[in-house]
């Protein structure tokens, strides 16, 4: 087996895991998030279908400062509010959030990386 291989099947792995952790993500917070009239505004502009997981996973994933410094930007209003939802999320809430947020954006990166790793060809057979 070579190590193509390996690093694709690892990646293989993340990615369903990914896509467990988004939809366990989207019924179990982003669903009632979505039921709360307080907070059903501040999700986010969402491009596509169930862009708004991806959105509230970022709120709750990032440092505080940074949601900060985002919301005094023109474009905040694509952003998810982070102070509002971390009002209205608990402790567990903010954890699968963080965890899916990181594994994704972990998971795509590498996925990008293995891909132009492999067209200069640093896995030659």
């Amino acid at each position: 087996m070579t190590d193509r291989a390996v690093y694709v099947g690892i990646l293989i792995v993340a990615a369903v895991l990914v896509s467990m952790l988004y939809i366990a993500f989207g019924q179990l917070t982003v669903k009632r998030l979505r039921k709360n009239p307080k907070t059903k505004d501040a999700l986010g502009l969402e491009y596509v279908s169930g862009w708004d997981i991806i959105n509230v996973a970022q709120a709750l994933a990032l440092p505080r400062n940074w949601s900060k410094k985002l919301e005094e930007r023109s474009r905040y209003f694509m952003h998810a509010k982070a102070s509002l939802l971390l009002e209205n999320t608990n402790k567990f809430d903010r954890l699968l959030g963080s965890v899916f947020y990181w594994l994704l954006i972990i998971t795509g990166l590498s996925s990008a990386l293995l891909v132009l790793l492999n067209s200069i060809g640093i896995f030659r057979q």
